[in-house]
This record gives structure tokens, sequence and C-alpha cells, in this order.
């Protein structure tokens, strides 16, 4: 059973900061992808940035802004992002893709931006 945590939302101004972490844990062998989505009221979820041997890719809007890091000791992927606008405000989600192909995805933390 692989499980995924994730930590750090919450409730930040207009141009603050805040960092993401998800942990894995549990039975799995390697894994392929590392990532992050996003869903907001009413909206698909969509890729936010996913990271793996051949680097880190990030979607057209927060490119600049948010960087993901990982640190294959601990199993754990970040997500730093500064400069959050209120079109960030969402609920995110940690993704990993294993070395076989099979998808699992974290619980969600929100993170809301307003002033």
């Amino acid at each position: 059973q692989v499980q995924l945590v994730e930590s750090g939302g919450g409730l930040v101004q207009p141009g603050g900061s805040l960092r993401l972490s998800c942990a894995a844990s549990g039975s799995i062998n390697s894994i392929r992808v590392r990532g992050w989505h996003r869903q907001s009221p009413g909206k698909q979820r969509e890729l936010v940035a996913l990271i793996s041997n051949n680097g880190p890719n990030y979607a057209d809007s927060v490119k600049g802004r948010f960087t993901i890091s990982r640190d294959l000791a601990k199993n754990t992927v970040y997500l730093q992002m500064n400069s959050l606008k209120p079109e960030d405000t969402a609920v995110y989600y940690c993704n990993i893709i294993s070395g076989t192909g099979v998808n699992y995805w974290g619980k969600g933390t929100l993170v809301t931006v307003s002033s």
C-alpha cells in the first residue's frame, strides 16, 4: 500500500509564498515521475509541475513563480510557490507514477490566496 501525505497548504495573501510537501511511504520499488496537480471549484484538475530524471516541467501559468524539487532520501517532493495570485487558489494534489506506470494520488491540501 502506497500513501502520499501532503502538507503546507493554508491561507496566504496575494504576493505571498507557501511551500507544499508530499511524503511517499509504503511498498513501491521505484518512482518514475513526481508531480503536483490542482483543482479549483468548477474546474478540471490540471497539472502544475512535475519532476523526473529528465528534470522539471511546469504549466505556463506558474513558470517563474513555482519550483518543484525532490529529496530522494526522504522520498519527498516539494512545491515552492512564490508570488501567489488569487487564481492559484485550489486544492493541490501530489501525484507519483511508479516505475510500472501505476498512478498514486494524495488526498490534497487547500491553498487559498486572498487578502
